[in-house]
C-alpha cells in the first residue's frame, strides 16, 4: 500500500493547521475553550525546542493542549529500577584483564615495528640521538597512555563505554547541549541515565550556564567531537596500513635482492583477507587474540632484555629526562621534526579507550601495568641498544627485525604479522563502534549495522564502511609505498584526537566529576604542552603525508554534519508543524472520517502532539483505521535502555478515540536488529498498559484501598500471563503503583463495593482487549513519513549545494526507514511532504 502524494509545505514559521488559512488561531467563543486568547501552533513547539518547560505563554488553548496531552511523567517514573555496580572476583578480574590484551592494546603493542624508523628517516648521526629518542619514547609512554588515559581518561567512560561520543553522551546528560532536542525530563528516569547535580553558585553550574547560553557554543562543541570521530575513521584506516606494511617488511631481512613491490603485494592481500573475514565477527576467532597479543608482548620483551644485555646496557641511563634537552639542544629543527616519528610510539592510545566497551576499568589497569607498559620499555630498550652499536642507514629501516635473535626470526616474523592483524582488527571494530554511536545520535547516514555475536551488544560489523575502509587502505598502501610518509599521515590522526580528547575531559572534569580548578587547570596544561607539542611537529610534515587523514577527514566530517544538519531541519520542522490535540478532540471520536477496521502505526520523531504527517493524511484519505498508535523511535545520550524500560505506552484523549502514543527509547549501542518481533512487543505493552488501566478506573473511586508494595512483582508478572503464554515484553508500567490492590480497614461492606468495581473493571477490560485484538487481525498499517529537505530559492549557494545535492545524495543511498524497523512491504505506507529550509 503506497500513498506518495507530495505536498510542498512552507517553512516552519509559515505552518497552519489543516482547514485553517490563518498563521494564527484565533479562538475566542469555542465549545471547547471559552474566551481563548489567540494562540500560535508553534507556541508548545517553540518552548518544546527550547527544551523550556515552564512556557510563560498562558493562553487557554495552550493550557487545553497541555491537559489532554501531558508528558509521560508518572509513566517513565514507575520505570525506574535500582542500578548495581557489577563488583568482580580476583580470579574474574585477572581472566578480563587477560582477555582484554587481544581486543584493546593490539594497536598500542604494535608500534616498535616502525617507530625508529620514522624517527631517523635519514639515518642516526650520533648515537647519543638514540638515547635522546628513547628518553622521550619513555616518558611519552609514562604521560599520556599510563597517566593521562589509563588512570584518568579511562575512568570518564560512559557506563563501560569509551570514544568521543562517550563523553559527549556524559556532557548531554548534565547539560543542555544537545542540538536535537528530543529529550525530556521523563528520560532522566532511567536506569542508565546517570547524572549529577551541583550548586547553583558553583564553578560547575556556570560552566554550565556558559555552554548553554548560545548556540554556537553547542556547535562548536558537537564539531569538536564530529573531528574526533572522524579522525578515529582516519586512524581505522591507516593503522592496519603501517601496521601490516611494517610486520610484512620482515620478509626483506632474509631476502634483501626482494623487490619492495612484493611486500607491498603481500600487505595489499593480507589487507584484502582482513576485511573479508570481518562480517564473521570478532567473537567468532576472537579467542585466539589474548594468546597472541600476550606472545606478542612476551617475546618483545625478552628481546629487548637480550639486547640490552649484549649491546648496550648503558641505554638504560635514557630514564634521566636530562637527555632530552641534550637531544634538542644538538639536533634544533631536525630534532623538533622528529616527534612526529616519537609519537608513534604512543598510537592505539585513543583505540584502548575506544575498545573499552568489554572490560572494566581495573582490568585494563591491571593489563597495561603489568605486561604492557614493562614489556613495551623493554622492546624500546633493546631496539636502542642495537642501534647505539649499529646505526647505519639500512639497519634502521628494518631495526626490529635486525634485532631479533636469528634462531627465532621465523617465528618472530609471524607473531609480528599476526599482531599486526589484532592491532588492524581493534581499531577497524573501534571504527564501527563510533560510526554506530554517530548514527545513533544522528550525525552519519543510515547504513546496515549486523550484529555479529549473540553474547556481546557491541560487536557489529557495517559492511558498507568496511569496503570503503578496505579501499582507502589499498590506495593508501599502494600510493604512498613509503613507511615515512605513511607514518607522518598516521601520527597526524592521533594526535588531533589526542587533543579533542583533553578538551572533552577538560569539560567532563568540571561538570560531571567537578573536581577542583586547580585539578582542571593542571590536567589539561600538563596535556595540552604535550600534545600540542607533538601537533606542532606533525604540522611541518603535512606536505609528507600528514595530509591524508585531512583529507580523509575532511570528506567525512562534510558528510556527518550536512547529514546531522537536514536531520535537525526534519525534527524542527516536525515540532514547529505538529497540531494540537485541542484541533484533533474538536474533530470528535470519528475524527471526522471513516474509522475502518485494522490498527495505524503512525511513525514520527515527536514524544507529543500530533504529527503534521497524521494531519497531512487524514487531509488526503477519507477514511483512517479504528485504532491508531503514534510511534516514537528516538535515541537517547545513554550506551544502552534496559529492556524493562525501553517502552512507554500512554492513551490520547477520551477511550472512544482508541488512540494511543508508545515511545520506544534506545541507547547508542542498541540495535533495532535486536527487536525482529518489535510490533509484537509494541502490542504487548498496548495489552497490558489497557489492563493497567482498567484495574486503576476500578479502584479510582473508592478511598478503601491501599498498596500492597510487597505483591508488586507478583501481581506483575500474572499480568504478564495471556492465555497461558508468559510474555517477556517490557512495558511501561505505569500505573505500577495499582498492580496489587487490598482492603485496608474497610467497612463490612466493602466486599461487594470490591466485587462491584472489579466486574466493572474486569468487563471494560475484556471489552477493550477484545476490541483490540480484533483491530490486530483485521490488519496493522505502519504508516511512515517520506520527508523530502529543499532550500529555498534565496538560500546561499553553499546551503543549496549542501542540501539540494550532498543531503539529497545521502538521503537516496542509505537506508529507508522501513528497513530498519523491518516493516513488510505490503503493510507499508509512505506519505509523501516537502518542507523548504
Amino acid at each position: 500500500m503506497l500513498l506518495d502524494h507530495v505536498a510542498e509545505t512552507q517553512p516552519p514559521h509559515q505552518l497552519t493547521p489543516p482547514g485553517n488559512s490563518s498563521g494564527k488561531r484565533d479562538i475566542r467563543r469555542n465549545k471547547i475553550v471559552e474566551a481563548a486568547e489567540p494562540f500560535e501552533i508553534s507556541m508548545a513547539s517553540n518552548a518544546e525546542v527550547n527544551g523550556d518547560s515552564d512556557t510563560t505563554n498562558k493562553g487557554s488553548m495552550w493550557v487545553l493542549d497541555q491537559k489532554l496531552d501531558q508528558p509521560m511523567d508518572e509513566e517513565a517514573g514507575r520505570l525506574r529500577t535500582m542500578y548495581r555496580e557489577k563488583k568482580f572476583s580476583a580470579l574474574l578480574l585477572m581472566r578480563l584483564a587477560f582477555q582484554s590484551l587481544g581486543v584493546v592494546f593490539g594497536d598500542l603493542g604494535t608500534s616498535p615495528l616502525y617507530v625508529f624508523y620514522n624517527t631517523f628517516p635519514h639515518g642516526i648521526n650520533d648515537p647519543e640521538d638514540v638515547v635522546g629518542a628513547l628518553s622521550l619514547i619513555i616518558y611519552s609512554l609514562t604521560l599520556v597512555p599510563l597517566l593521562k588515559y589509563v588512570f584518568v581518561v579511562c575512568r570518564a567512560n560512559d557506563s563501560g563505554q569509551g570514544g568521543t561520543f562517550a563523553l559527549y553522551s556524559l556532557l548531554c546528560r548534565h547539560a543542555n547541549v544537545k542540538i536535537i532536542p528530543n529529550q525530556h525530563r521523563t528520560d532522566e528516569e532511567l536506569t542508565t541515565y546517570s547524572r549529577s547535580t551541583f550548586h547553583e553558585q558553583s564553578y560547575a553550574a556556570k560552566t554550565k550556564k556558559w555552554l548553554e547560553g548560545h548556540a554556537s557554543r553547542k556547535n562548536a562543541l558537537l564539531l569538536l567531537v564530529l573531528i574526533g570521530t572522524c579522525m578515529v575513521i582516519g586512524d581505522g584506516i591507516l593503522t592496519p596500513v603501517i601496521s601490516v606494511l611494517s610486520a610484512a617488511g620482515g620478509i626483506k631481512v632474509r631476502s634483501p635482492g626482494m623487490n619492495s613491490d612484493y611486500v607491498i603485494l603481500v600487505a595489499v592481500v593480507i589487507l584484502v583477507g582482513l576485511f573479508s573475514v570481518q562480517h564473521y565477527g570478532t567473537d567468532k576467532v576472537g579467542w585466539l587474540f589474548a594468546p597472541i597479543v600476550l606472545l606478542w608482548f612476551v617475546l618483545i620483551g625478552g628481546i629487548g632484555i637480550f639486547n640490552i644485555w649484549k649491546h648496550d646496557s648503558t641505554v638504560l641511563r635514557a630514564f634521566s629526562p636530562v637527555y632530552i634537552y641534550r637531544y634538542f639542544k644538538r639536533n634544533g629543527r631536525n630534532g623538533w621534526t622528529s616527534l612526529g616519528g616519537i609519537m608513534l610510539s604512543i598510537t592505539g592510545t585513543e583505540a584502548l579507550f575506544a575498545d573499552l566497551a568489554y572490560f572494566p576499568v581495573s582490568a585494563v589497569q591491571i593489563a597495561f601495568t603489568t605486561v604492557v607498559f614493562p614489556c613495551l620499555l623493554l622492546a624500546y630498550c633493546g631496539q636502542a641498544a642495537f642501534l647505539v652499536k649499529n646505526h647505519a642507514d639500512k639497519t634502521v629501516l628494518q631495526a626490529f627485525y635486525l634485532s631479533i635473535p636469528e634462531q627465532i626470526y621465523w617465528p618472530v616474523f609471524i607473531v609480528a604479522t599476526l599482531a599486526a592483524i589484532v592491532a588492524s582488527q581493534a581499531t577497524i571494530s573501534a571504527t564501527f563502534s563510533i560510526i554506530k554511536q554517530a548514527l545513533a545520535l544522528g550525525c552519519f547516514p543510515r547504513v546496515k549495522v549486523v550484529h555479529t555475536s549473540k553474547k556481546f551488544l557491541g560487536q557489529i560489523y557495517i559492511p558498507d564502511i568496511n569496503w570503503i575502509l578496505m579501499i582507502l587502505c589499498i590506495a593508501v598502501t599502494a600510493g604512498f609505498k613509503n613507511q615515512s610518509q605513511i607514518g607522518n599521515a598516521y601520527g597526524t590522526a592521533v594526535v588531533i584526537v589526542m587533543l579533542a580528547t583533553t578538551l572533552l575531559m577538560t569539560l567532563i572534569m568540571i561538570l560531571v566529576w567537578r573536581c577542583h580548578w586547580i585539578l582542571v587547570v593542571t590536567f589539561t596544561s600538563l596535556s595540552l604542552i604535550v600534545e600540542c607539542t607533538y601537533f606542532s611537529a606533525v604540522l611541518c610534515k603535512v606536505d609528507q603525508g600528514g595530509w591524508v587523514p585531512l583529507v580523509i577527514a575532511a570528506a567525512f566530517l562534510l558528510i556527518m554534519y550536512v547529514w546531522h544538519y537536514g536531520t535537525l531541519k526534519r525534527y524542527e520542522f516536525e515540532m514547529h508543524s505538529k497540531v494540537s490535540m485541542a484541533w484533533l478532540l474538536g474533530l470528535g471520536p470519528s475524527l471526522g472520517l471513516v474509522r475502518v477496521p485494522g490498527i495505524g502505526l503512525v511513525y514520527t520523531e515527536l514524544a507529543s502532539g500530533v504529527p503534521h504527517i497524521f494531519s497531512h493524511f487524514i487531509t488526503n484519505l477519507p477514511a483512517i483505521h479504528q485504532v491508531v498508535v503514534f510511534v516514537c523511535v528516538k535515541y537517547l545520550p545513554v550506551y544502552t535502555v534496559p529492556e524493562e524500560e525501553r517502552f512507554l505506552v500512554k492513551r490520547i484523549g477520551p477511550k472512544s478515540f482508541h488512540m494511543f502514543r508508545c515511545v520506544a527509547r534506545y541507547g547508542y549501542k542498541d540495535l533495532h536488529k535486536k527487536d525482529d518481533d518489535f510490533e509484537k512487543k509494541l502490542f504487548e505493552n498496548l495489552f497490558l498498559f489497557v489492563r493497567l488501566e482498567s484495574m486503576m478506573e476500578g479502584c479510582s473511586d473508592s478511598d478503601e484501598y491501599s498498596i500492597n508494595g510487597q505483591q508488586t512483582e507478583r501481581s506483575r508478572d500474572g499480568l504478564l500471563t495471556n492465555n497461558g503464554n508468559t510474555t517477556t515484553s517490557t512495558v511501561d508500567l505505569s500505573i505500577l503503583s495499582v498492580d496489587s490492590i487490598v482492603p485496608a480497614k474497610s467497612p463490612p461492606h466493602a466486599n461487594n463495593t470490591v466485587s462491584s468495581y472489579g466486574q466493572m473493571s474486569s468487563q471494560n477490560e475484556i471489552d477493550e482487549l477484545e476490541f483490540l485484538n480484533n483491530c490486530r487481525e483485521s490488519g496493522v498499517v505502519h504508516i511512515l513519513g517520506n520527508t523530502v529537505v529543499r532550500a529555498r530559492r534565496d538560500s546561499r549557494f553553499y546551503k543549496k549545494i549542501a542540501v539540494d545535492y550532498i543531503y539529497a545524495f545521502l538521503r537516496k543511498i542509505c537506508r529507508e526507514n522501513s528497513v530498519i524497523f523491518n516493516v513488510p512491504h505490503e503493510s507499508l505506507l509512505n506519505v509523501g511532504q516537502i518542507f523548504y529550509v
